[in-house]
């Protein structure tokens, strides 16, 4: 892990970021779940001759958020002015639910950065048909019954985690109501999709049932251009329940991204 002070319009912000790996860029961003629900993915991508980039959205994993960074498209702006002072061109930016969000405000923030942009079973998008379930409504359970193919694999005991876990467990919820709102949901976002101009891709798990696979082909509607596929035995979070599957698919749109 290493430390980064940002000068930015929200004043100065700490970001925490992980990289492993050589080769071309990609800007990983996690979820609500925070960096673990990625970590396994970020040493495939690495594996597999790609220098990984896995920020820690600040107030995620027990890090500081500055009171005025407190909206996804913030958020964007801080990774556009990080790629800028690192000098970071021709990057990939995978993101998943909430850092898919994220991702789609950075290709508009930061088209000259990119060259490709993966959606995973993102939100963001105000849908009247297919809204994204009530998060800050369900218990736990709830949420990883709806959030997995397989969900017994996956389920905890919350209780029985250790003090500090509990506390980073806690603070993230917090920082995911700030950056997403309680709708997970910003109504200017559709419109403004219109302007993405980076190759686009949308992956979804086949068994979401936060954000279901009709809304995020609603996401790819959207966006110019913008590709849909579907993981299968895979729910919200694909990286964790069928990461190669999506590294095949991720590798196939890289290459034609990049050609």
């Amino acid at each position: 892990m290493s430390e980064h002070l940002l000068s930015t319009p929200f004043g100065d912000v700490p970001l925490t970021i992980d990289e492993g790996g050589e080769g071309k860029p990609v800007l990983l961003l996690h979820g609500g779940a925070g960096p673990v629900s990625v970590s396994g993915f970020a040493e495939l991508l690495a594996g597999r001759g790609n220098r990984v980039l896995t920020p820690v959205h600040p107030g995620f994993g027990g890090t500081a958020r500055p009171e005025k960074l407190d909206s996804a498209r913030g958020l964007a702006e801080v990774y556009a002015r990080f790629l800028e002072e690192r000098e970071i061109e021709n990057a990939t930016v995978i993101g998943s639910s909430v850092g898919g969000w994220v991702a789609a405000e950075l290709a508009l923030a930061a088209p000259e950065r990119l060259e490709g942009l993966v959606l995973l079973d993102a939100v963001g998008l105000e849908s009247a048909e297919h809204p994204v379930a009530d998060f800050f409504s369900l218990t736990f359970d709830q949420v990883v019954d709806l959030s997995y193919a397989d969900p017994d694999a996956y389920r905890i005991d919350l209780s029985a985690l250790p003090d500090e876990q509990k506390r980073i467990a806690a603070g993230n919820r917090d920082a995911l109501r700030v950056y997403g709102g309680e709708s997970m949901a910003d109504p200017t976002l559709k419109g403004r999709l219109a302007a993405v101009s980076t190759p686009t891709l949308v992956v979804w798990g086949e068994a979401d049932r936060m954000v279901t696979p009709a809304y995020g082909r609603e996401y790819a509607d959207a966006i110019p251009g913008a590709g849909f596929r579907v993981i299968e035995r895979a729910g919200h979070l694909p990286q964790i329940e069928a990461p190669d599957a999506l590294l095949a698919v991720f590798e196939e749109f890289a290459a034609s991204a990049g050609a």
